[in-house]
């Protein structure tokens, strides 16, 4: 089980797709006396396969990895290591994203424009079990009814905010690389967005998902 236990080093994973941020993190993780990493990814199925057999106190994880997605990685970590902090590393400080991590079982949010040393305190705090507030750090509970946050409209597929701009471009008949250079991820993170939709609207194809996408109102 992942308890932190005092004195010993809090251990921390990092999951990012910016082999450069990683590094940055990783760096002056290591220079903390109290921290050590214990494992890296960068796409969401490596995170979850390398977590559970590391077994972190505190995962820092990207919600927007190519493969798996960070929204549906933290889901699974939920599920299988319930006593990990989970922390989100976000560049996007939109309503959606922030329910999103709430609903999958984030413990805190975090905006990439944050500083290294507050980075360091905010993930030091959630691993000893204290209340952490930062300028940084978005609120988790403030304001939001998980209940309400659940349900769904019958008959509406529970896409992410990221998908429903996917599918967007699919109706307008973007190609992979276009609706990548629109929303300034790869192809790959694309392709695996359409895959994730054409399970969600149980669909086989583009033209399917965009018949759906309008018959259901899902873009505008």
């Amino acid at each position: 089980m992942s308890m932190y236990v005092k004195d010993k080093p809090l251990r921390v994973f990092l999951a990012d797709d910016h082999p450069l941020l990683r590094m940055a993190v990783r760096l002056s993780l290591t220079q903390q006396k109290d921290m050590e990493v214990v494992g890296e990814a960068s796409d969401g199925y490596s995170a979850v396969e390398k977590i559970q057999a590391s077994i972190p106190d505190v995962a820092v994880l990207d919600v927007e990895m190519p493969g798996l997605s960070g929204i549906r990685a933290i889901r699974i970590l939920r599920r299988v290591i319930p006593e990990m902090k989970i922390v989100v590393l976000s560049t996007y400080n939109k309503e959606e994203y922030i329910r999103e991590a709430i609903q999958a079982g984030a413990d805190g949010y975090v905006l990439k424009r944050v500083g290294i040393d507050e980075l360091i305190r905010i993930i030091r705090g959630f691993g000893a079990g204290e209340r952490v507030v930062s300028p940084y750090l978005v609120n988790l509970a403030l304001g939001y009814d998980p209940l309400q946050m659940r349900s769904e409209p019958a008959g509406r597929p529970q896409l992410t905010v990221r998908e429903l701009e996917v599918l967007k471009g699919l109706t307008q008949g973007k190609s992979n690389k276009e609706i990548g250079l629109s929303l300034h991820i790869s192809s790959e993170t694309v392709k695996s967005h359409v895959k994730s939709i054409y399970a969600k609207l149980e669909v086989k194809n583009r033209l399917e998902a965009a018949t759906i996408a309008r018959e259901k109102h899902l873009v505008e």
